[in-house]
């Protein structure tokens, strides 16, 4: 399964930038974690305690952490005890979309907009139709990945979409290539590239080659759609939705996870794997009820996962909700060595190592950035928040 499901970013979702207005620091409001301005935030939460705010801002933390690696380690217990329908594992990361409507119950709609009133309801639906279908087959991806590979070579390699991200923002979303973010795309190249020749070492012997570099290749593929859903959905609410609400990403969460669920029940019907469910569940190595149990928590954990990360960018901002998102990255390898044996080779630890500086690099450039709005907006105010 992707390492973020549905909406769920890596390090910058250009769709949810959309959603932080910088601006001045006001005394009295929430505090910020991002050098952003939260008044809009405030606003929306009816001004809530700092206490309140934290609580949030925790809450939300936890579900998207422990959502993410559940789901991810989940998913290959379901393949390690006898589970081998793709279309399946493909299904329980979206079905579990209805869920989503629990975020409405602790955190309200906002009542603002800057787009336009109305959005024609045939490109909306088009919006909808396209993405959603793009996401069941790069789920489908992700699902072969997590079949053919070691849960800590696959989650590793779910950290290229960063880099992805990056090279698709900037051809379509106008997002500047700075020194910080090439660098940070050549470092998380050269960490998947160490996975992609280390196959022999890390656990997979009892796969083929082949089906190695299946996995590998399916998995690269699945983080570079990843990344392009995001741009493409950045873009549709640049062009065709044009509203910057939590309830517009909501929406656009629960329909493309409609899409995407119905695409995949037609693949697994069309596919024949519906025949073989019978004997896969009486066959599961630790019974049926766990069965039930495994496929229901994956698609339970995904969902909590994507309340945790709207949460996160409603309450504080999209660059925060990014950072916490990817650090699940080098827990989910750590469970895996733990809970699945798997190997933790030199050159994994070294591919890990650049990912995470990678990712640091990337950060570093988006702190840069936010540093620079907020003093530009302090000097419209009088105030330096260089030392900040």
């Amino acid at each position: 399964m992707a390492d973020n499901r549905g909406f769920l970013p890596g390090a910058n979702c250009p769709l949810l930038n959309a959603f932080t207005n910088p601006g001045p620091s006001n005394s009295g409001e929430v505090p910020s974690l991002t050098g952003k301005d939260t008044s809009n935030n405030s606003t929306s939460l009816g001004a809530p305690s700092r206490r309140l705010w934290w609580l949030l801002v925790i809450l939300n933390i936890f579900f998207l952490l422990v959502g993410q690696t559940a789901a991810t380690l989940l998913g290959r217990f379901y393949y390690d005890q006898g589970g081998n329908s793709k279309w399946m594992s493909t299904l329980v990361q979206t079905i579990g979309f209805p869920l989503l409507f629990l975020a409405l119950l602790y955190l309200p709609r906002s009542t603002t907009s800057t787009g336009s009133p109305s959005t024609h309801l045939l490109h909306l639906l088009l919006v909808y139709l396209v993405l959603g279908l793009i996401i069941a087959g790069d789920n489908l991806m992700y699902s072969y990945g997590l079949l053919y590979l070691p849960v800590s070579t696959y989650s590793l390699i779910c950290a290229s979409q960063l880099a992805f991200n990056s090279i698709f923002a900037y051809f379509l979303n106008s997002q500047k290539f700075t020194a910080l973010i090439f660098n940070s795309v050549v470092l998380l190249t050269f960490s998947a590239a160490l996975l992609g020749v280390n196959e022999d070492s890390d656990g997979s012997s009892n796969l083929s080659h082949k089906y190695y570099v299946l996995g590998f290749v399916l998995t690269l593929g699945a983080s570079a759609t990843y990344a392009l859903i995001l741009s493409l959905m950045q873009l549709s609410f640049d062009k065709v939705i044009k509203k910057e609400t939590f309830s517009a990403v909501l929406d656009m969460q629960i329909y493309t996870a409609f899409v995407a669920t119905c695409a995949s029940l037609v693949g697994l019907f069309a596919s024949g794997e519906w025949r073989g469910l019978q004997g896969e569940m009486e066959g599961f190595k630790s019974g049926k009820v766990s069965y039930i149990l495994t496929l229901v928590g994956t698609a339970v954990s995904w969902q909590v996962a994507s309340i945790g990360v709207v949460g996160l960018v409603f309450v504080v901002s999209s660059l925060f909700s990014n950072v916490i998102s990817t650090l699940a990255l080098p827990v989910v390898p750590v469970f895996a060595v733990i809970f699945f044996k798997d190997k933790m080779n030199g050159v994994m630890i070294v591919a890990m190592l650049i990912a995470i500086w990678g990712f640091a690099s990337y950060m570093y450039q988006h702190y840069l950035d936010d540093l620079k709005v907020k003093n530009d907006a302090g000097e419209n105010n009088g105030t330096d928040f260089t030392g900040v």
